[in-house]
């Protein structure tokens, strides 16, 4: 993730705190100076730094902390609470008029940034709302760029509205607002074209496309693997032509997240979403409060359960709990969690998101691979409903056909055979738990 060289420089420091019978003010002075270096590093604004250390220091230095029972926590409870305010201290979602009017949003962005792709996943995500939105293809200058939204719209199931490349981007934008008339569509995402950088014919056009257009909401997207010129461009278009909150991409890569932390404090416009992969699900709505706590290494539990509530069918884990009690696991359940943890984003998204693991280096050096699935996966594709359903079956013919269908080696068939036997066992040996506590034995930690 974006953080986590900041995240492990900063657990250091509250490590010493907490450390720490009694602090003093010399001791939270040290501590500063060490978040002040770990936040420059990360690439954070200079201007913001300096604010946030000094909000901090102010509040660290107070008697109710120096003197209370447990001095260290509550500055680590101060940094968390001004890194809070720092992004922007809540949510803030994208302003939409009521169902029965359209809504125009302005999508805009330097070339690279990934715009196309996010008005995709932004599109998908207002469909999924019960919105009824619209893609506009206004980038007039890349024809690859209106197949690529073609290509993305269709695959999260929004309809695209393009003239080709002959007309100008407010022309363009006039007709698509009366084709979402005719049509009942509710919500347009136009899509401007980016540059390479800034410049004056960039901003001319948007200009025009405001002229032409009521843009209810315009929206900024920036790449978040820029650090501080992320920042810098989030200024200049706020200056230009205004903008109302900002999506950031990227924020899943090896970057040092400077530009996350700095945003919002200096422009003054929220962060609104953050672009977690390259998927057409991973745009995630920026909660300050989570990202915060991810940043200092307290994880993000909510956000993991909210993964798991969309990824988790609720007849189908009704099912599983039934086959649970019967021990009755087959290969299509087998299936069916490697699929919901694929869902979820993966073994390594799911491990970032628990306290204590991002930013801890020791387990940052466990090498997780996510494609680990892909081979298990394979292999039962491979099989027959019938070998799925009755794994029993499996006789050293069927495991030659299935590897060579599945184009491993039999070794690996065998291996997945031995380990899907251990977890049917581990079944019903909970299931004979279950029975068992119902006759009056009582289970490991109270269950």
């Amino acid at each position: 993730m974006a953080f986590d060289s900041l995240t492990e420089k900063l657990q250091n420091v509250f490590k010493k705190l907490r450390s720490k019978g009694a602090i003093t003010e010399a001791d939270v002075k040290e501590a500063m100076k060490e978040v002040k270096r770990a936040l420059l590093e990360a690439d954070v604004n200079f201007k913001v730094v300096k604010q946030f250390i000094n909000s901090v220091s102010e509040r660290a230095v107070g008697e109710e902390v120096l003197k209370g029972l447990n001095p260290g926590q509550m500055v680590i409870k101060i940094v968390k609470e001004e890194m809070d305010k720092l992004m922007g201290d809540s949510i803030t979602e994208i302003a939409l008029l009521p169902a029965n009017e359209i809504t125009v949003i302005m999508m805009c962005g330097l070339q690279g940034a990934g715009k196309t792709t996010t008005v995709a996943k932004l599109a998908g995500q207002m469909k999924n709302k019960g919105r009824k939105p619209l893609l506009v293809g206004c980038d007039v200058y890349r024809p690859a760029a209106i197949k690529q939204l073609q290509v993305n719209g269709e695959k999260v199931g929004v309809p695209v509205f393009e003239m080709g490349t002959e007309h100008a981007p407010a022309d363009i934008a006039k007709a698509a607002i009366e084709h979402a008339k005719k049509n009942e569509l509710n919500t347009v995402f136009i899509d401007t074209a980016g540059r390479l950088h800034v410049d004056e014919e960039m901003m001319e056009e948007l200009v025009k496309v405001k002229e032409a257009v009521t843009v209810h909401q315009t929206i900024l997207t920036v790449d978040a693997m820029t650090g501080q010129d992320a920042v810098n461009v989030a200024t200049t278009f706020n200056e230009r032509i205004g903008i109302d909150g900002v999506i950031l991409t990227k924020l899943d890569g090896d970057t040092r997240g400077g530009a996350a932390l700095s945003i919002k404090a200096v422009t003054g416009k929220p962060i609104l979403y953050a672009g977690m992969g390259e998927k057409l699900t991973d745009l995630e709505p920026f909660h300050p409060d989570r990202m915060a706590s991810r940043i200092l290494g307290m994880g993000d539990v909510e956000s993991l359960i909210e993964k798991a509530q969309a990824a988790i069918d609720d007849e189908k884990a009704r099912e599983m709990e039934e086959k649970l009690k019967k021990a009755s696991f087959d290969f299509n359940d087998f299936l069916d969690q490697m699929e919901q943890m694929e869902q979820m984003g993966g073994l390594s998204d799911i491990l970032n998101m628990l306290p204590g693991f991002s930013g801890n280096k020791k387990l940052q050096d466990i090498e997780i691979d996510d494609d680990a699935l892909k081979m298990p996966k394979a292999i039962i594709h491979s099989m027959t409903p019938k070998e799925r359903a009755n794994p029993d079956i499996i006789n050293p013919s069927r495991k030659k056909r299935i590897a060579d269908g599945a184009g491993v080696d039999i070794s690996d068939v065998n291996k997945l055979l031995k380990q899907f036997e251990q977890s049917r066992k581990m079944m019903k040996q909970m299931s004979g738990m279950m029975s068992g506590k119902k006759r009056g034995f009582k289970l490991p930690f109270g269950l």
